[in-house]
């Protein structure tokens, strides 16, 4: 299991837009991605479930990827992350 902790910058947080793309990159993989932030937890593979945890800007998400690619998984939806978000 590999985990990361990112501040959310975008000025509108994770709305639509950036949703739709997170979960497309996590889909590439075969690892569990899994997003908490302020006591939600959601699969990123969930689009509606992503979009429910109301993610601002500022607000602190921890990411959790776990599986047989999980190396690969982190460093994708690492650099995700800090480009689109």
């Amino acid at each position: 299991m590999k985990n990361f902790t990112y501040i959310i910058k975008d000025e509108l947080g994770i709305h639509a837009r950036p949703a739709g793309m997170l979960v497309k990159e996590a889909k590439k993989y075969k690892s569990t991605v899994t997003l908490s932030v302020n006591g939600k937890t959601a699969e990123a593979v969930r689009l509606m479930a992503v979009m429910g945890m109301a993610v601002k800007c500022g607000n602190v998400v921890e990411v959790e990827i776990c599986g047989a690619d999980e190396d690969i998984a982190f460093e994708g939806i690492k650099r995700f992350f800090e480009e689109n978000l």
